[in-house]
């Protein structure tokens, strides 16, 4: 009996572990018994609502399970139970469970504003710019002197034989609690005085923190927001910024100074009083963030008006506007504009002042730099440079190095020309030209014998002014340009510069050989010159008649030319290439044939490839030339007379080049077979194409008709007859018009005599075409009275005639 009391107690103990431990993991004191194969789902819903309630994670309670008994086969048991109930639903105790220790903010964001109003005041741009931002960097270690309060979270862990893990936010209150040690009073104290004195409470509840056995650390794990206000900023207002958040932070949130606002006078006030005074231009101009100083709650940042601005124009590197201070000079301005830029005028800078009535303009010169003090409203204009030199001199021409270069007092045409390494061997010394600029600024010509200059002739050798131009001619510039011309059969015609001795074969080799057409002929015109004039000589040129070896590009004279002959090569009496047709179609030998007589006609090619064949159409046989380019230039020639914004013309040309790449001529064949001198027997051109076409018992239909077919032939039936079985012509169509193209590419027209129509005879092979009906533009009820009125008129005259 008693040993059954001893088991159930022992279940009883069990049962009441799993429960306890199921209620409050961190309360439990001994969990060396527990399994958690034997724990519910609803026991592993628990546990995570006590972890969350805790602001722990389940890495963050291994520690405490297994100093209370936990083994760690059992704790992994119970880790993977808890991440595959996450897993089937509990998405957002996952992530809880999951995250680190990694330091927090809340989200701080405003919409930036461009400024258009400031946009030439100095330092206005740095608070348009979306990646200059000052926000505090939440990963850097946390500043010793940090000032703890309600919001912030702590991160409290004690590692060693005793170990513990949580984090705590601070209260409203200003305290935390932490379990087992009780509340702690941190608000108001940093981070540095609180992390010990925490560890001083910690140490007496743990023995083991006392005896330095078990550690103790103490991290920022989320920050508090606090609240700032901004006055006088282009959006004042309360702003929720980090607790490490600057005062450059939250002027950037505020979008920066308003349109008159301060950049250098902006007042930090805490406590009612002016903690710091912050000038952004330290900052712009050498990069000092002295003045961005840590904010705390209930701040006020104050940004009053200005009191002095000046302007500064022209050749600087940064122009704009600039806030002034008491005592600062233009040397200080000038170093907020970057100083100078590479084409200023630095001697005086010109400054336009306001006075109480009118403006006054005042000269600064560079020794009163450092002791003008600017005025507001102040303009100052930085000027250029002028656009001349004080000791330029140039030389150009017939020298080896035309240049421009220094010059000095007493400097010499000789000396120059030593600069420009002297002169070319085609320098023309008896005269060089010197373009002198004179005191009122027009110029003169000065005339130089450098032959006796470089000699040191003292009244040649004449001294130079600055700002002169000294031009060397070359003798090659006074020689005239002669040329020689050749055409003909050369390879390459063209006009060839003439030099002396040049002779016919120097030109022949020179334009590439005679072509392979070349006769022998070659004709030379020849320009007469005379002093006089020989009213009884009407020649023009002289000619000269040469013979030459065409296979060698020689001539039996070497014939010597002069300036301006033109040479040409004649061809010879008969040169011609084998030009080809080609006949396709229903012939035994279809291909391309040469021409071999100039009168070759058509009846001759057919009978070279073989004649007809028996699936020939007879009536189908036709020339297909191409069109040649002198055909459609002599249509453009044409003036049709059709008016300015006719486009008929353009469009037959358009036809021409684009859409009709040959032209058909039909041919007649059984009249050829009968009589050979029948006109229809035409001469055959280069490029000509005879198709005779296979014969085929089908008559095409298109056009405006019902449906486009091809209707079996039918011997006496008419053109009335292939239209019916078409089902008739559409609405559009335009039944009068029909014409028919025949198999050879001749066409025919309907007609009509004394209101009788007549229509083209069908032939196997033809093609039925109907037209489409032209649009008419309809009367309108304006024009049908006006037509009206018109009839009624003529009807009164002829009345009034008659009677």
């Amino acid at each position: 009996m008693r040993k059954v009391i001893t088991v159930l107690l022992m279940l009883f103990a069990m049962f009441q572990s799993y429960e306890v431990f199921a209620q409050d993991l961190l309360k439990a004191s001994d969990l060396s018994t527990l399994k958690v194969d034997n724990l519910t789902e609803s026991d592993l819903l628990k546990i995570k609502s006590q972890l969350q309630s805790n602001n722990m994670t389940i890495d963050q309670a291994e520690p405490m399970a297994l100093a209370k008994g936990m083994s760690v086969t059992e704790f992994a048991k119970l880790r993977s139970r808890l991440v595959n109930q996450q897993g089937n639903g509990g998405t957002s105790n996952a992530k809880s469970l999951a995250e680190g220790s990694e330091r927090k903010q809340e989200k701080i964001s405003n919409t930036k504003v461009k400024d258009t109003e400031n946009a030439l005041v100095f330092g206005s741009e740095l608070f348009d710019n979306p990646t200059l931002n000052f926000e505090p960097d939440l990963k850097l270690a946390t500043p010793v002197n940090y000032v703890l309060g309600p919001g912030d979270e702590l991160q409290i862990s004690v590692y060693g034989v005793q170990e513990f893990n949580a984090s705590i936010p601070v209260s409203v209150e200003g305290k935390i609690s932490i379990q087992y040690v009780g509340q702690i009073a941190v608000s108001g104290m940093t981070i540095e005085a609180a992390t010990q004195k925490i560890r001083n409470a910690i140490a007496g509840v743990y023995s083991t923190v006392r005896s330095g056995q078990s550690q103790v650390g103490i991290s920022l794990s989320r920050i508090r927001t606090i609240k700032v206000t901004l006055i006088g900023s282009k959006q004042p207002g309360n702003y929720s910024v980090s607790s490490l958040a600057t005062v450059y932070n939250a002027l950037f949130l505020g979008g920066g100074p308003a349109k008159n606002g301060s950049y250098r006078n902006i007042e930090l006030l805490r406590n009612n009083k002016v903690y710091r005074t912050i000038d952004l231009y330290r900052f712009l101009v050498k990069g000092d963030q002295s003045d961005n100083v840590g904010l705390k709650d209930n701040d006020v940042i104050r940004i009053p008006a200005y009191t002095q601005r000046v302007s500064v124009e022209g050749e600087v590197k940064r122009p704009g506007i600039f806030e002034m201070k008491k005592g600062e000079t233009f040397a200080d301005l000038l170093s907020f504009a970057s100083g100078f830029n590479e084409l200023a005028y630095t001697a005086s800078v010109n400054v336009m002042q306001k006075t109480a009535k009118e403006f006054k303009v005042k000269d600064i010169y560079t020794s009163e730099y450092a002791s003008y003090k600017p005025l507001s409203g102040d303009v100052f204009r930085v000027s250029k440079i002028l656009n001349r030199f004080e000791n330029r001199i140039k030389i150009d021409g017939a020298v080896f190095r035309p240049n421009t270069y220094s010059y000095y007092e007493g400097m010499r045409i000789s000396d120059l020309v030593s600069k420009a390494d002297g002169l070319k061997e085609d320098a023309y010394t008896k005269r060089a030209r010197i373009i002198r600029l004179k005191a009122d600024l027009t110029t003169e010509i000065v005339n130089v014998n450098l032959e006796k200059a470089l000699k040191n002739d003292a009244e040649a050798n004449i001294v130079l002014h600055k700002e002169d131009v000294v031009t060397v001619y070359s003798v090659l510039d006074f020689k005239e340009e002669y040329k020689v011309t050749i055409d003909g059969e050369i390879k390459k015609p063209g006009n060839y510069d003439y030099q002396q001795n040049l002779t016919l074969n120097d030109l022949l080799i020179q334009a590439g050989g005679l072509t392979g057409s070349a006769s022998k002929r070659v004709e030379i015109a020849r320009m007469i010159q005379s002093d006089e004039i020989n009213d009884k000589n009407q020649d023009k040129a002289q000619l000269f008649n040469l013979e030459i070896t065409a296979d060698n590009n020689e001539q039996v004279k070497n014939f010597a030319l002069e300036p301006f002959d033109v040479v040409n090569i004649r061809r010879m009496a008969v040169y011609e290439k084998p030009e080809m047709v080609t006949v396709t179609g229903a012939v035994p030998y279809a291909g391309k044939y040469v021409l071999v007589t100039k009168r070759d006609k058509v009846y001759d090619l057919i009978q070279r490839a073989g004649g007809l064949t028996s699936l020939a159409n007879i009536n189908g046989v036709k020339i297909k030339r191409p069109i040649q380019g002198a055909q459609i230039e002599a249509l453009e020639n044409v003036n049709l007379n059709l008016g300015k914004k006719d486009s008929i013309q353009d469009k037959l040309t358009k036809k021409l080049k684009e859409d009709l790449k040959y032209a058909t001529i039909p041919v007649d064949w059984k009249s050829i077979t009968k009589n050979p001198k029948n006109s229809s027997n035409v001469t055959l051109f280069p490029g000509d194409e005879i198709e005779v076409a296979t014969f085929t018992e089908g008559v095409k239909v298109a056009g405006n008709v019902l449906l486009n077919s091809e209707i079996p032939y039918n011997s006496g039936k008419g053109f009335n007859y292939y239209l019916n079985a078409v089902g008739g012509v559409d609405a559009k169509g335009w039944k009068k018009k029909a014409y028919i193209i025949y198999p050879n590419g001749k066409a025919d027209v309907a007609g009509s005599f004394l209101f009788i129509r007549s229509y083209p005879k069908v032939m196997p092979g033809s093609q039925i075409v109907v037209p489409e009906k032209p649009e008419r533009k309809k009367l309108s009820a304006g024009e049908w009275v006006g037509f009206g009125s018109v009839i009624s008129s003529l009807a009164l005259l002829i009345i009034t005639a008659f009677k």
